[in-house]
């Protein structure tokens, strides 16, 4: 959760998008409880959960033997694959509405992802099966990185259309002003006529 909290910060999230840790909503079995929330242009979401257990690979970084190494690796992959389908099984862009019809499974560093895939190279395809997108610190931070992007282009285009409504009033309150001056003058060509 710190690393997530890292790479939102990294990603200049703070300044552009807004976003919420811990957000709670009631799930078909019981509360559901995303680690963050990443708030997005018109009102969606994107949710991001990062309780992915890495016992398996720490365990095998610091086994003495390979066949050690070897089954806590592979436990590793199940530990990451299992909880894959816990994420997909949530189905939380149900319950985030409007949310895309996935949620990221933030792994906190390449090498744990890489472990993985060495052991489950199908586990990418799994997945994208499961509505599930797995996302390392560098790819977070390219998602969240166009997240902020679309929120400057939406505030662009906000006030690009507030300048258009703005210029159209002002050309009509000039037209207005135009055909006041041109009354004017018409009647002020009156009274001298009038006058002579």
């Amino acid at each position: 959760e710190m690393q997530l909290e890292r790479a939102v910060e990294a990603a200049g999230m703070i300044e552009h998008v807004d976003y919420v840790t811990q957000a709670t909503v009631a799930g078909p079995d019981g509360r559901l409880r995303p680690d963050m929330v990443v708030r997005l242009v018109g009102g969606k979401s994107v949710v991001v959960d990062s309780k992915v257990a890495f016992n398996g690979y720490l365990e095998a970084m610091e086994a003495k033997d390979e066949s050690t190494r070897a089954g806590r690796l592979k436990a590793h992959a199940r530990h990451l694959r299992d909880h894959i389908d816990a994420l997909g099984a949530k189905s939380y862009f149900e319950h985030f509405t409007p949310c895309p019809e996935f949620v990221v499974c933030f792994v906190p560093a390449d090498a744990f992802l890489d472990a993985a895939l060495r052991e489950d190279p199908t586990l990418l395809e799994r997945a994208f099966d499961q509505n599930v997108v797995v996302a390392t610190p560098s790819t977070l931070v390219a998602l969240l990185r166009t997240i902020a992007y679309t929120w400057r282009q939406e505030a662009l285009a906000a006030n690009a259309a507030e300048v258009h409504q703005l210029g159209r009033e002002l050309y009509q309150r000039l037209s207005t002003m135009g055909g006041h001056i041109d009354k004017l003058g018409r009647s002020l060509n009156n009274a001298v006529g009038s006058y002579n």
